[in-house]
């Protein structure tokens, strides 16, 4: 299911369901009782089930009782299901109540006058209604998944009337700012960024400007009263946000990702739900329209405000070409960890020091490593990060490296997709540079590679599309009155109806519900009632960490047997005290053992009792944090103590679900897969071998060539062409060969003599 399995409605008009998803409950045979056998038999006589089937077959091809069951509901999927499940019920059973009884005898015994197969269509129907009651609720299921109007369940928003500021702009321009002002000077207020870094930061200037202020986030509360009295002003989570609670002023921080497939609704929420007189919006000018429109649904003007850029930002007209052409301020932006991995150990071994950001790291190390990044008398003065720079910390950078232009993404049927990377992430992430009161009074922006800068280009110089709708996702109160109508169907199937049934205009979509599908059927077997199993099921995790999503397994099951989850338990489930990480391997398990944390905190919020030692998990969580913060430190050698322990040919750091090739001009140099040279070497065999690099697929999205795409990096791609035949063991080291003279020869760019004797050097080590 996905979002686009709710497609607009189009005012009344119901949609036929997605009949599909029906899975029929199981009737038993031989329910009948020896009364009902007695009576049918002694009034006719036993049934003679070789005629029975015959004319039960007859029944089935009948058009008219086809015309009938499509009256009520059962199109041919569901007749036909429904059919086989009548037949085997009757000729299965030792008895068949009364009245089914004589007609079959009537009809076995040709009694046209008395018996005629038609006449077993109330029987059928009967059974099709025992084994699909959706069909007795159709109508109650349509309206409880009709979610046309959405501003109408918010009453108490609708009951005042608010004032709506748009603050647009591009990313350093002050919107944000001027909101916060606001916010600080009224007398009570809620923040709702996408971000616990976001948050928090909230939270800190507030507190600091004498403003007492609480935290909210999923796993996290902090009052700033000693007594825990709530403060007048919250920072939180969007996701957290009270739409109960009064305010002054509210802000709404990156509005544009109420277009985001899977986290929309927390905004679509923000937004209509919120009671406060003033509703500060904060985002891309792409989105005013939409919010514009939405507003005038809900009978409130739109006020917008527009900001510029307060520093200027210049895309360079060379790209970065060589690692040794790094200055400090500078940050190269990687789409895959790996590359982050082998650019941060490239960069140390030109005698530099770097920080390192991405995504699965906890906030307390991004924000080490920002600091760290940050500060003038630190010799760190390069930053290596993926997108996850693009909101939440401050940075002093003096210009962003686009390691690449391609990233893995997730589209709104949560799909895997490898494609370019949007005009918005590009301005987002490039918008980072020259931050207003850093050091760096301009920001620049280039690519590592020449053939990236004119595609760089091309994406920053184009408009950004406007947002075109606002995300919804089923309430727990929804999925409740689905379970109460059919009260046999799992949690996955509730909500897969749900959203086949769901109408919405064109202003709105149903948010992709994956995530959740995917815990509710990895718990399903689990006995849970509806409510706390739909709390599981929300659950914030990576669904790519096995431990993690092991460890919520564990905690369902515990949780069902009424078994508190004690700070015990999970130190001797996570192994804890955890030492410092000797390879990458063990500093990504450190990470998984940080979310499941998270996990534990997130769901002691919910059920106190059943996860009561919120406290002590947060103390170790927080040493947890400085273990991680000296693994990242310590980055390089971990790299090289990973690749010194992978398997020959291979160097693999750590698995990905998007591997990218890279360009020509050093083919994945930074690739942890293989040492420079073999990695130049191999990417021409791909070339030679008629494979499409990623890089060339702007602007299509991949299409039927995604997958020559999606397939390097399986395993050794050595090995996988020379398992095809594309590759010798000799064309291998002619094709090493060949490109270390070219490269002596000036004929790749790319690095220096360095690079040379550095490559050479590992492809050595790696023949020995």
């Amino acid at each position: 299911s996905s979002s686009s399995s709710a497609s607009s409605g189009d005012g009344g008009a119901s949609r036929a369901p997605d009949t599909s998803l029906f899975v029929p409950v199981p009737l038993k045979p031989g329910l009948g009782s020896a009364a009902d056998e007695d009576v049918g038999a002694e009034l006719t006589r036993p049934l003679d089930k070789g005629e029975v089937l015959k004319n039960l077959n007859k029944f089935y091809k009948r058009k008219e009782i086809q015309r009938l069951g499509a009256e009520n509901g059962l199109d041919a999927r569901l007749f036909h299901q429904a059919f086989i499940s009548f037949r085997k019920y009757i000729m299965e059973s030792s008895s068949v109540s009364a009245d089914l009884h004589i007609i079959l005898n009537d009809i076995c015994c040709g009694f046209v006058l008395l018996g005629h197969v038609d006449d077993l269509f109330p029987f059928f129907l009967r059974h099709a209604k025992q084994i699909f009651p959706m069909l007795d609720c159709m109508d109650d299921l349509r309206k409880i998944s009709d979610l046309r109007l959405p501003p109408n369940w918010y009453p108490d928003a609708r009951a005042i009337q608010r004032k709506i500021i748009f603050h647009a702009g591009p990313t350093n321009s002050g919107k944000t700012y001027h909101a916060i002002q606001r916010f600080l000077s009224a007398k009570s207020g809620i923040y709702c960024g996408p971000l616990k870094l976001l948050a928090h930061e909230i939270f800190q200037k507030s507190n600091d400007a004498n403003v007492p202020c609480d935290l909210v986030t999923g796993e996290e509360r902090v009052f700033a009263n000693e007594d825990s009295r709530q403060a007048p002003h919250v920072a939180c989570t969007i996701e957290m946000c009270s739409i109960n609670t009064p305010y002054e002023v509210a802000v709404i921080d990156e509005i544009q990702m109420i277009r985001d497939p899977a986290r929309g609704w927390a905004w679509t929420r923000a937004l209509l739900g919120l009671c406060a007189e003033e509703i500060h919006v904060c985002g891309e000018p792409a989105a005013i329209d939409l919010v514009t429109e939405l507003m005038y649904t809900t009978g409130e003007e739109v006020e917008v405000r527009n900001y510029k850029r307060l520093t200027p930002l210049t895309v360079l007209d060379y790209a970065l070409e060589s690692l040794d052409n790094l200055r400090p301020g500078d940050c190269i932006v990687c789409f895959s960890k790996n590359d982050i991995y082998s650019i941060s150990r490239q960069i140390e071994a030109r005698g530099l020091e770097c920080a390192v950001i991405y995504g699965s790291l906890p906030p307390g190390t991004k924000l080490e490593q920002a600091k760290k990044f940050n500060d003038p008398d630190d010799p760190c003065k390069i930053l290596v990060a993926t997108d996850a720079i693009g909101m939440g910390l401050n940075l002093c950078i003096r210009r962003i490296i686009f390691n690449s232009i391609v990233k893995p993404t997730v589209n709104e049927k949560g799909e895997k997709e490898i494609d370019s990377i949007t005009t918005s992430q590009a301005l987002q992430i490039a918008g980072r540079a020259g931050r207003f009161g850093s050091s760096f009074k301009q920001g620049e922006v280039t690519t590592m590679h020449r053939d990236d800068l004119v595609q760089l280009k091309e994406i920053l110089g184009e408009a950004v599309p406007p947002v075109k709708a606002a995300g919804l996702h089923p309430t727990p109160e929804q999925i409740e009155m689905f379970a109460y109508h059919l009260p046999d169907a799992t949690l996955s199937n509730l909500i897969d109806i749900f959203v086949s049934l769901s109408q919405v205009d064109g202003m709105y979509f149903v948010c992709n519900i994956d995530d959740f599908k995917f815990l509710a059927d990895m718990i399903q077997h689990i006995p849970l009632n509806l409510r706390s199993r739909y709390v599981f099921c929300t659950a914030p995790l990576n669904r790519k960490e096995p431990f993690v999503c092991t460890t919520l397994l564990k905690f369902a099951r515990q949780f069902s047997r009424n078994e508190p989850l004690t700070f015990d338990w999970l130190c001797r489930h996570t192994k804890w005290p955890l030492a410092a990480p000797k390879n990458i391997k063990e500093l990504v398990h450190l990470e998984a053992v940080h979310d499941v944390f998270d996990l534990y905190l997130w769901l002691s919020y919910r059920f106190m009792d059943m996860f009561p030692d919120a406290v002590l998990v947060r103390d170790i969580q927080k040493k947890l944090d400085d273990i991680i913060q000296i693994g990242v430190c310590n980055i390089t050698k971990l790299i090289r103590a990973s690749q010194s322990a992978a398997a020959p040919g291979t160097g693999e750091v750590v698995a990905e679900d998007f591997p990218l090739s890279r360009t020509q001009k050093d083919a994945r140099a930074v690739s942890d897969r293989h040492s420079a040279a073999s990695t130049e070497a191999l990417s021409i065999a791909v070339e030679a071998a008629g494979l499409r690099r990623a890089k060339n697929l702007r602007p299509s999205r991949l299409g039927s060539r995604q997958e020559d795409v999606k397939s390097y990096g399986r395993g050794s791609l050595a090995n996988r062409l020379l398992q095809e035949g594309l590759l010798t063991q000799e064309m291998l080291r002619q094709l090493e060969s060949e490109w270390q003279d070219q490269h002596r020869n000036g004929r790749y760019g790319f690095g220096s003599k360095r690079d040379d004797q550095h490559s050479s050097k590992e492809t050595r080590k790696k023949r020995k």
